[in-house]
């Protein structure tokens, strides 16, 4: 499980980066990445949203940060 909360980890600070990016600069790294293949971006998306709920998952189920 544990190496399921950092690769989550690390597809949301991707996640973050590009929104972060997308904000500044407009510029869209996922899109520069995979070009014309939308289909990726979209899955690139959605693998953003699913380990974002996972975490969240992580985050209220954990007993560190409640103690």
């Amino acid at each position: 499980m544990k190496k399921l909360n950092v690769i989550s980890a690390i597809i949301m600070w991707i996640g973050g980066i590009n929104w972060g990016l997308i904000g500044i600069a407009n510029f869209n790294l996922i899109g520069f990445i995979f070009g014309d293949m939308p289909m990726l971006v979209r899955i690139s998306y959605i693998l953003f949203g699913l380990a974002t709920v996972q975490q969240i998952y992580h985050c209220r189920s954990c007993k560190k940060c409640s103690k």
